[in-house]
């Protein structure tokens, strides 16, 4: 462990949870921070949020939907889109609180080399123009611009092991070739977004730099080890500075949405492995986001095991 482990915390981020019954709620966050404050580890250094500006916002989402997600957070009612994502009062405000704090945590591994967890972020599905699965601002999406575009970064790593496709990065990044793109989930033909296939893999000069791996239900850690070796050897062929790691819980087994079985060694893993390599082929740099994840118990397991994982604890 070569440094601490920057942990998002703050009432702000909690602001991120949909009206009862919708399974992402405050409680998840909660549940986190209860079983990493029960662990006392001395190297976790809290980082309090921070609200990202509109101008921040739209160096990924268009003017028009962030001005729609500004009406309809001033009337507190309604979808954002199809259906997945409701409005509710303050949504605005709390979706840049995401965004916002991502961006700050990415300052800070820049700034001070250190590695850092955004519990709340990692809001992979909204696209430019529209939300999408839960997800109203996409701040992985702006990560990725913000490094390229104010941070002097020339190549972005994202791993995303969420059951969920990544598919508002994968795709808004498909033909860009500063994204190189891995991303393990259940098989698209039996979960939402019902993307993310083997022959999915870019185009144009980005072709061969997106990397699906779809796993069945009901895979265990073996087939998660076995595809995340293949994440491995995929970054060990390309050049990047920075790597962004989306950490959903909820292929840990028991989650009331996907049917994937892992247990939370499977996030200890990716997340050791990951700030090895960050430290072996991008200085360290290295910025994990929560993603889903919909059984509290799970999610507090499964990230204190990213966070134990990012200080090199097996």
């Amino acid at each position: 462990m070569t440094g601490p482990i920057l942990v998002a915390r703050g009432d702000e981020l909690l602001r991120y949870s949909f009206p009862s019954p919708h399974p992402l709620g405050r409680q998840r966050l909660e549940r986190f921070y209860q079983m990493l404050d029960s662990e006392k580890l001395g190297y976790v250094r809290y980082v309090k949020p921070v609200k990202a500006t509109r101008e921040t916002i739209t160096l990924f989402h268009t003017e028009r939907y962030v001005s729609f997600v500004e009406k309809m957070s001033e009337v507190g009612s309604g979808y954002l889109d199809y259906g997945d994502t409701p409005a509710f009062p303050g949504c605005y405000e709390a979706a840049a609180y995401v965004v916002g704090t991502t961006i700050h945590l990415l300052d800070k591994v820049l700034d001070e080399g250190v590695k850092a967890f955004n519990p709340m972020g990692g809001l992979h599905h909204a696209r430019r123009d529209r939300a999408g699965g839960f997800c109203i601002f996409n701040d992985a999406g702006v990560a990725i611009e913000y490094l390229l575009r104010k941070a002097g970064i020339t190549n972005v790593a994202y791993i995303d092991i969420d059951a969920h496709h990544g598919d508002g990065v994968c795709y808004e990044f498909y033909d860009d070739d500063r994204l190189i793109f891995a991303d393990i989930h259940q098989d698209g033909r039996t979960l939402y977004p019902g993307t993310g296939f083997r022959d999915e893999t870019g185009t144009g000069k980005a072709r061969g730099l997106k990397l699906n791996i779809p796993i069945p239900p009901f895979s265990s850690d073996e087939e998660f080890f076995n595809a995340f070796r293949e994440v491995e050897n995929f970054l060990e062929g390309h050049r990047f500075d920075f790597i962004l790691f989306q950490c959903g819980a909820d292929g840990v087994e028991g989650d009331p949405i996907t049917s994937l079985q892992y247990s939370p060694k499977a996030h200890s893993y990716a997340a050791r492995r990951l700030a090895e390599i960050a430290d072996r082929k991008c200085g360290g740099r290295v910025l994990a986001m929560g993603g889903g994840g919909y059984n509290p118990d799970n999610v507090g397991r499964a990230w204190l095991a990213v966070v134990k994982g990012l200080a090199g604890e097996v």
